[in-house]
């Protein structure tokens, strides 16, 4: 089996790329074969040599390559259509010799109105019956250089009722244009370019594709890239068998848009902040975000293979990309929304180390060590004045009752004994008195049974860090259908930057590495921004799934 992964290098990667580059190069993997990375750079206008660096890294990010070490011998196989710009030409002259192509000379306009539509035959062009020699003539000099844009185009004849066809795709297509435009490889070597349904099937062919894997829109297009193959096969440029196509249904995930138009929009306009946004379902955000290659590739798994189109849920992709990430993110202490904490009874001068599982279900990692002092940081959830029924964590004294007694994680059991308040009524900061018998981990803890269990960090130790907490950038399951403006669904809180208190060896955290935050969720450390003793963190994916309930 030998499958082909052939993007156009006009843009960046997004996750619906990723399903198709999991299906070629995961089926050609699973059957011993191999897949070509080719790209169909046949429109210099839109291309440039940063998307191609781009697409390349992205691939070998989702943990692919085209680097063959099979029985027939090792080979890389990296391609460019405009490899085959001469062999494509060649063919194309074939064509028009044989019959089967000519030069057409009416204006976009005209060439458009006589194309007709779904429920009306085209009409054929009146310069379809235009001598061969002529054409070629014509198609030469348009190669070299004598015409502008648009002036002419070349067309394939697949049979003498084909703009009657009831498939758009085959009333005399378009197979080359005059585009005076500097190529990112051939430079100004053409003036004249093939297009893509002409391109595809030949570079599939050349390649020996055996199986070429696409998705549903192009189901109508097979009939042309079946009869092209077998026109030229029949003319010797090819030995039979050549290359078949199969379609798959495209990815469609909630909460997104794919559009390139659509994506260049959100960047363009500032409302996001560049390709790598981690909020853009592109590859280099979904990167920059925080998720796993092995998540994707799960997801991608668990979705399918499949004829019929259908939505899949946000979730399922979250969901991957959590059931990866929980049996290898280290865990670590974050305070996101933080409120002082003081142990009255504690020497403000004292110290006591304190330790966690650096992952709970991997001992052979060890511990992780911080301090206990006498000031710290808590969440400001983990306080109410007046509780409500069934809240557990830190409350005052009420009507003479002493007030709640809550474990510090890892650390001492503690009792609430009042707060501060500033001239406006906000909570400033809890007080306590803490057991010194009851520490985690020793004898005295199993003394003090206690229903409140909750995180912290000392305030003395603590990093400081600037955190962004990313969530879906749309509010609507499907933002561009309708007939909407897809920014009228454009979350508000997608990204909102906090500055955070977290356990002090995070300091040491590098560039995408990731954690689990307890209580919090999955961060990583911003690929971009993290400087060496001052790392950034991305929110990942939340613990659990509360989009939904939301």
């Amino acid at each position: 089996m030998i499958t082909r992964f052939p993007p156009e290098p006009n843009g960046y990667l997004h996750v619906g790329h990723a399903k198709s580059i999991c299906v070629n190069f995961g089926m050609a993997r699973d059957y011993a074969g191999r897949c070509h990375l080719r790209f169909d750079d046949t429109n210099p206008a839109k291309e440039e040599q940063e998307y191609v660096d781009s697409i390349i890294d992205s691939v070998k990010w989702l943990g692919f390559d085209w680097e063959h070490k099979g029985p027939e011998g090792a080979g890389t196989h990296l391609y460019y259509a405009s490899d085959y710009f001469d062999r494509l030409y060649e063919m194309a002259e074939y064509l028009i010799t044989a019959g089967f192509a000519y030069v057409d000379s009416q204006s976009a306009e005209d060439m458009a109105a006589n194309r007709g539509n779904f429920n009306t035959p085209g009409t054929n062009s009146p310069f379809r019956n235009r001598p061969a020699d002529e054409s070629l003539q014509l198609f030469r000099d348009m190669k070299a250089g004598k015409f502008k844009d648009g002036e002419h185009i070349l067309r394939a004849k697949i049979s003498e009722d084909a703009m009657a066809s009831p498939n758009m795709n085959l009333r005399d297509p378009a197979i080359y244009r005059i585009r005076h435009a500097h190529h990112h490889r051939t430079g100004d070597k053409w003036c004249i370019y093939p297009m893509y349904d002409y391109t595809h099937p030949i570079s599939d062919a050349l390649e020996n594709i055996t199986h070429s894997i696409c998705t549903l829109e192009f189901q109508d297009h097979r009939p042309f890239y079946d009869w092209l193959l077998a026109t030229l096969a029949a003319g010797g440029f090819f030995q039979q068998p050549v290359p078949k196509q199969y379609e798959f249904s495209r990815l469609n995930l909630t909460y997104i848009v794919t559009s390139k138009r659509k994506l260049r929009q959100l960047v363009e306009e500032n409302i996001v902040d560049g390709w790598d946004d981690p909020r853009l379902p592109t590859l280099v955000g979904m990167r920059r975000r925080g998720f796993t290659p092995e998540g994707i590739q799960l997801m991608c798994e668990r979705t399918g293979v499949t004829k019929s189109d259908g939505w899949i849920d946000y979730g399922v992709l979250e969901g991957a990309v959590r059931e990866d990430l929980d049996p290898k993110a280290p865990r670590a202490i974050a305070v996101l929304r933080p409120l002082k904490l003081i142990v009255d009874n504690f020497d403000a001068n004292d110290s006591v180390e304190c330790s966690s599982p650096v992952h709970p279900h991997h001992p052979e990692l060890g511990n992780r060590t911080f301090p206990f002092t006498r000031e710290l940081w808590i969440e400001e959830e983990d306080f109410m004045e007046v509780p409500t029924k069934g809240y557990f964590r830190f409350f005052p004294p009420i009507d003479g009752q002493p007030g709640a007694r809550v474990r510090l994680k890892y650390g001492f059991v503690v009792e609430c004994t009042g707060y501060d308040k500033d001239e406006n009524g906000k909570v400033t900061a809890v007080h306590v008195n803490y057991f010194p018998d009851s520490k985690s981990g020793t004898d005295g803890a199993n003394n003090y049974k206690v229903k409140g269990n909750i995180t912290w960090v000392s305030a003395a130790a603590a990093l400081a860090a600037e955190v962004r907490l990313y969530d879906r950038l749309f509010t609507e399951a499907q933002p561009d259908s309708g007939g909407k403006d897809f920014k009228e669904f454009l979350n508000p809180n997608a990204k909102e930057v906090i500055t955070a208190y977290l356990e002090p060896g995070l300091k040491d955290a590098l560039p995408e590495q990731r954690f689990q935050f307890e209580r919090h969720g999955y961060f990583v450390a911003d690929r971009v921004d993290s400087q060496p003793g001052k790392p950034v963190f991305n929110r990942i994916v939340t613990l659990k799934d509360s989009w939904a309930a939301k």
